[in-house]
């Protein structure tokens, strides 16, 4: 069938509107008819090719929720007009130990949703069953695409590592991912630290669930202070002191993309038995729990709205950080 797509030609070009045709959907297979598309950091490194991993024409956009308009074989007509969600991952093998085991995430042969093929920018997308989520009752679907990157991203250090509802969180960086971790982290039941480098924020990020707030240049006035650091900056910070920050057994959980080596120092980690993990989104399982979850406690991103025609502004605006928290482009295109 024909569908409108929103492309860039070039590295780091803008998109320009064009058509597309896209094949029923194959065996195990949903086309997604798109309406609403967040708008994601990792959108802007995929248009200016900063993984090494991009290839053009490039249509980005892996925050979607859609409707489902076709299925292929193996697949529920049942599911045919229900509203789904879509993130980075749109396949997997299904048949290998980390599919079977649960972890279809971490799959060697992933599919993502705006590498080698069209994204979400568009009036379809396809996908494999397995990876569209429903959006649950309580859960505004206009405003859920960000959760399917950004939310569980942040979400996933809390479930995925089974994190204590008496666990000290931290969270460093306010903004598309910090402002949902601090809606997480209190929803769990921990006691909640934000840590900026705008104390402005302050009061916004109480709002959102902090019991207190830090800036960047205090931590280390605060060695042992916290069971786990959810990190979402992507700058070059001084990284010593936020493992001396850690108490025993202590996790500094990585997200941001600084860019140089963390330098890590040994001793720290060795006496305290602390350690550094990454995310990268998780597994089904993890991304249907996170929804509920956002639905049983009223957890939704901070979003401002567009028409997708006017997704090359909300790139333009998304790269002097010009937007809280995040964007969501509306259908059609």
């Amino acid at each position: 069938m024909e569908i409108t797509i929103w492309q860039a030609e070039a590295q780091g070009a803008a998109l320009e509107r064009s058509g597309a045709t896209v094949l029923e959907p194959g065996p195990d297979e949903v086309l997604l008819e798109v309406l609403h598309c967040g708008l994601c950091h990792s959108d802007v490194s995929m248009l200016d090719n900063a993984w090494g991993i991009s290839t053009y024409p490039l249509v980005p956009g892996h925050e979607v929720v859609g409707r489902v308009s076709a299925v292929g074989a193996g697949v529920s007509r049942s599911l045919l007009g229900s509203v789904q969600g879509l993130g980075w991952f749109a396949g997997s093998c299904r048949h290998c130990d980390w599919c079977v085991g649960g972890h279809a995430n971490l799959c060697p042969s992933l599919e993502a949703v705006v590498v080698g093929r069209h994204g979400g920018f568009a009036s379809h997308v396809l996908a494999h069953q397995d990876w569209i989520v429903p959006i649950p009752a309580g859960l505004a679907a206009a405003d859920a695409g960000p959760l399917f990157c950004g939310g569980i991203t942040v979400f996933a250090p809390l479930f995925d590592e089974a994190v204590s509802p008496t666990a000290r969180v931290a969270v460093i960086g306010i903004g598309g991912l910090g402002h949902l971790a601090l809606q997480f982290a209190r929803a769990w039941g921990c006691e909640v630290t934000a840590i900026t480098t705008s104390m402005a924020k302050a009061e916004e990020a109480r709002q959102l669930g902090a019991h207190r707030v830090l800036s960047l240049a205090e931590l280390g006035d605060h060695p042992g202070a916290f069971d786990l650091i959810i990190n979402t900056s992507n700058h070059d910070l001084d990284w010593p002191v936020l493992i001396a920050s850690l108490a025993p057994l202590g996790r500094l959980h990585q997200l941001g993309v600084p860019p140089s080596p963390l330098e890590i120092p040994a001793f720290p980690l060795i006496g305290g038995r602390r350690s550094v993990t990454g995310s990268p989104t998780s597994s089904p399982a993890t991304l249907r729990r996170m929804v509920e979850f956002c639905g049983r406690h009223g957890i939704t991103p901070q979003v401002e709205h567009l028409p997708m025609a006017e997704i090359n502004t909300a790139i333009a605006r998304l790269r002097r950080g010009d937007v809280r928290y995040r964007f969501v482009l509306d259908g059609p295109a």
